[in-house]
């Protein structure tokens, strides 16, 4: 069976060092191939809802769908612009296994950080939004990767990593 292979858009400005800081966390922690696509998108105009000031992820993630690579592919959108989904105030990120897409934003994770710090919490909710593209789900261990975190201060207390459960989930989900 192929290895599955994440590719990395970048969604209209973010620093491109970032999105290559991903690759290594995403590979050492759940197997998966994470390759900076060479394609990348403008602002999301088309998903920014003004009376929000917000942007939605659905649409967003549509549009990276657009972007996948035929064979055992999935694609995760890194933004700087605000996400929401319509029952939440903001959202970190969000993926849909079903479309193989995912999105997310380092809007709210760089409030109040350092590059060093701003860092750890992007390659943490990547290597989450990866965990979802998988077929894992949210972990009621706080110190767990797949922990679902509602402040970007929740990925501060998250470990890079996958607790047992969800790491043995993971192989089952692999075999």
């Amino acid at each position: 069976m192929p290895q599955k292979v994440l590719q990395l858009v970048s969604v209209g400005s973010p620093p491109p060092a970032l999105l290559r800081e991903l690759e290594d966390p995403i590979a050492l922690q759940l197997g998966l191939r994470a390759v900076v696509s060479k394609t990348a998108l403008p602002t999301p105009a088309y998903a920014f809802n003004k009376d929000r000031g917000q942007y939605h992820c659905n649409a967003i993630m549509r549009r990276l769908a657009t972007l996948l690579e035929p064979g055992p592919s999935m694609v995760l959108g890194i933004t700087d612009v605000d996400l929401f989904v319509p029952d939440s105030p903001f959202v970190l990120g969000e993926a849909d296994r079903e479309s193989r897409s995912a999105v997310l934003s380092l809007f709210r994770l760089r409030q109040g950080v350092d590059g060093d710090q701003l860092r750890r919490r992007l390659q943490v909710e990547a290597v989450h939004q990866a965990g979802h593209l998988l077929g894992l789900s949210y972990c009621e261990d706080a110190r767990c990767v797949m922990f679902f975190a509602q402040a970007p201060q929740d990925c501060d207390r998250k470990q890079m990593s996958l607790c047992n459960n969800c790491r043995n989930e993971l192989n089952k989900l692999n075999r």
